[in-house]
């Protein structure tokens, strides 16, 4: 696979103008008032986007740099990041704290986040919804407010191992890390996770599924499909 040096503001840049240019279409149709083309597996009159990596790869960063780019080339961006749709700690530790499989089957509430974040974002969606379910770090529902993204915005959510769960997205983004990186650039008190991402490459393959790859070893010096 050939992979092109860029750097990460580019990266960002130029997703952005690709989303754009992607989405001026769909955006006139919708102005128009059209809907003839637009299937229940194609794209409704929002982009939702995933930028998927380890926390090690710091997907956050580019999903924000990506957001921030958006808005310049007359897309509304929202961020919503997986984080803020995990299950509570009762279901995520039902195994104990440290189970990788766990980690990667149980944590996320998909089911959440395709019924208050992605459905509505898909075709004959409403816009409305919800940016943050639960708050891990008090183990309480956020209670936020729901939010409308008009037609034409963008959904830009970030998070690991978002890849083979069955969740529409229009676009991902898969942030690699070789396992030796991996293992280098995540915490000690966070290595428990790490068959979690030997077991996603296997089953996921998200090198092979994502729509971009970018190979972000070197957090310096990241290279990308193009």
């Amino acid at each position: 696979m050939q992979l092109t040096p860029i750097t990460w503001s580019r990266l960002a840049d130029t997703l952005a103008e690709r989303i754009a240019d992607a989405t001026a279409g769909m955006t006139a149709e919708v102005s128009a008032g059209v809907t003839a083309g637009v299937t229940a597996d194609g794209p409704g009159p929002w982009w939702r986007v995933a930028v998927d990596g380890a926390d090690a790869a710091r997907p956050g960063d580019l999903a924000d740099a990506l957001a921030a780019a958006l808005p310049a080339l007359g897309r509304r961006a929202l961020r919503v990041r997986a984080a803020d749709f995990l299950r509570p700690a009762s279901l995520r530790y039902e195994y104990g704290h440290h189970d990788a499989d766990a980690y990667y089957q149980l944590w996320l509430d998909t089911g959440a986040l395709r019924r208050e974040v992605l459905a509505p974002l898909g075709p004959g969606g409403s816009g409305r919804v919800l940016p943050t379910l639960w708050d891990a770090a008090t183990d309480r529902a956020t209670r936020a407010d729901y939010v409308h993204l008009p037609p034409g915005g963008v959904l830009v959510l970030d998070g690991p191992l978002l890849l083979g769960q069955g969740l529409p997205f229009d676009l991902t983004v898969h942030l690699r890390l070789s396992p030796a990186a991996l293992e280098r650039r995540t915490a000690q008190a966070d290595r428990w996770t790490l068959p979690a991402f030997d077991r996603y490459d296997q089953e996921a393959m998200p090198e092979q599924t994502a729509d971009v790859l970018v190979r972000a070893d070197d957090p310096r010096h990241p290279a990308w499909t193009g």
